[in-house]
């Protein structure tokens, strides 16, 4: 496995994979979501290749300041129960750590609950924690 930086160039293939992943939904725009991360001094897409240069897994890593955040955690459908995803969140927590970040977060939505083992499994555990949102766009 390598890992690495996404670049710019890489967009497509990325987009592409999040949504064979389900990862996307409507009101997410991935294409922004990858720009937005790939340009930021605060985050970066992390990219798992193969040996034949494939696209196997992705996980979108950033900063708020606080404390880091874990987007887009991906395995390919053909990679899936190799250790993709878990290399892909050992490899964001480590791009937290080098950075001084003492913990890692993320949200699962409720249509893809399935997935609550696999994070508990890599040591992450359900917070008692209100999340709020307002939809700022109509």
């Amino acid at each position: 496995m390598s890992i690495r930086v996404a670049g710019e160039i890489d967009a497509a293939a990325v987009v592409a994979l999040w949504r064979s992943c389900e990862l996307v939904v409507s009101h997410n725009d991935p294409s922004s979501d990858f720009r937005e991360a790939v340009s930021g001094p605060c985050s970066d897409v992390l990219l798992n290749e193969n040996e034949l240069g494939q696209l196997d897994g992705t996980v979108m890593v950033g900063y708020d300041g606080h404390r880091g955040w874990l987007y887009y955690v991906a395995a390919a459908p053909h990679a899936q129960g190799k250790g993709i995803g878990r290399k892909m969140v050992e490899a964001a927590e480590q791009w937290l750590r080098d950075r001084g970040v003492a913990k890692a977060q993320l949200l699962v939505r409720e249509t893809n609950a399935g997935v609550v083992r696999f994070y508990e499994h890599l040591g992450f555990e359900a917070a008692p924690r209100i999340v709020m949102g307002k939809w700022l766009r109509q």
